[in-house]
């Protein structure tokens, strides 16, 4: 590859590093008007899929024979086991707070207690029971009550469905849901935050569980993983102030009203796309075979449409398209599992999966085994 050289301003200090190259990312990647990739893939070519396939596919590199997945599944389910301690200090933890909180200090635990200090040996581990562990974080804090046995041979998704102590039982669709969303969050490129985040940790030889854990406080924040549940609220509040009467002219005439008093529109937009989120697609299309009469499908179909058209029309937003927050929190609720406050902890469960591959590379593949570099980038000294 030629060597390019940036020549460096003013212009391009304080942007978050938007943009700089900085690396490889060997599971995915995203084009501005085709949307999520894995491994060379559109990601909604995997929609269908079995997680435990995609996985496969993540942390080989390609796609495995009916054989080798099977292999690969069962090795997983294998490894599908928290210890009685690390589930016992988790359901100590203090129910206060953000469950992101809980979810990130769980898996710290699981490093202190479960650890092998090997990163390939610990992605396999992490991924095998961050189902489990989730599961156990959203039943302790929702105070669901109540201890379900771990049932690895379900299924990746079905185990943490069955785990979960729903106040009022499960719908037939929402495993399906949940499988969904997870497939469609495994991994998004190599320089979001939370990935990034995570790989930045662990180049200065922390383990895999506590980059992880790094990587999910990163996640928790309202411009990263927490905008699902920002994107549902303001579904939930257009749904309030238009009602059932709702219509694309009114939906427009609030949409432009919050802009004009300077707050969010959340699920709309992205950093990379340039179109609407294929994800996001997915998902609109399985909400209208599965819950076309729901009041907050309607309206979330109607904010497709209506907000697009609205920010469109703004000379500095450079992509008005709703992303895969836009519908995603919706569609849970309509499929029962109406608790927002968890919907980051299920991106959490997604994202642990190609994080963690992400770092077995840069730690263990990069640069012809080396690895990568501790990241230490330059800052200049300003006088305030």
């Amino acid at each position: 590859m030629a060597e390019v050289l940036f020549e460096i301003s003013k212009d391009h200090l304080e942007t978050g590093l938007r943009g700089y190259p900085v690396g490889y990312c060997v599971t995915s990647s995203v084009d501005p008007q085709k949307g999520l990739f894995y491994v060379g893939k559109p990601v909604v070519e995997f929609a269908d899929k079995e997680p435990e396939e995609v996985i496969y596919n993540l942390y080989t590199g390609h796609a495995g024979s009916a054989n080798e997945v099977a292999a690969f599944t069962q090795d997983l389910r294998k490894r599908a086991e928290c210890s009685p301690a690390l589930l016992d200090y988790i359901r100590k933890l203090p129910r206060e707070g953000s469950p992101m909180k809980l979810f990130s200090a769980s898996l710290l635990l699981c490093g202190m207690l479960e650890s092998t200090g090997n990163y390939r040996e610990d992605c396999l581990n992490i991924i095998a029971k961050v189902p489990i562990i989730a599961a156990t974080v959203i039943n302790h804090h929702a105070g669901w009550g109540g201890e379900r046995i771990s049932k690895p041979e379900l299924g990746y998704i079905e185990n943490f469905t069955q785990l979960l102590n729903l106040p009022g039982g499960q719908t037939p669709e929402l495993n399906r849901i949940f499988k969904l969303f997870n497939i469609l969050h495994y991994d998004h490129g190599g320089g979001n935050l939370s990935t990034f985040v995570g790989k930045a940790v662990a180049s200065g030889h922390e383990d895999m569980y506590g980059s992880l854990t790094a990587a999910m406080c990163g996640l928790a924040g309202s411009k990263h993983g927490k905008a699902n549940q920002d994107a549902l609220e303001l579904v939930k509040q257009v749904q309030l102030e238009l009602g059932s009467k709702a219509t694309l002219a009114k939906l427009k005439e609030s949409v432009k009203a919050r802009l004009e008093n300077k707050d969010l529109i959340y699920g709309f937009g992205h950093a990379v796309l340039r179109v609407e989120d294929p994800r996001a697609t997915v998902l609109y299309k399985l909400a209208g075979e599965l819950y076309p009469a729901n009041p907050m499908v309607k309206i979330a179909n109607l904010m497709r449409e209506g907000v697009s058209k609205v920010l469109s029309s703004k000379d500095k937003i450079s992509n008005p398209y709703p992303n895969v927050d836009a519908i995603s929190g919706t569609l849970l609720t309509a499929a029962g599992f109406p608790y927002p406050e968890y919907y980051t902890i299920l991106f959490g469960l997604s994202r642990v999966v190609g994080i963690s591959i992400q770092i077995v590379y840069e730690r263990c593949e990069a640069r012809d085994g080396k690895g990568t570099p501790i990241v230490r980038p330059k800052y200049y000294y300003k006088v305030r």
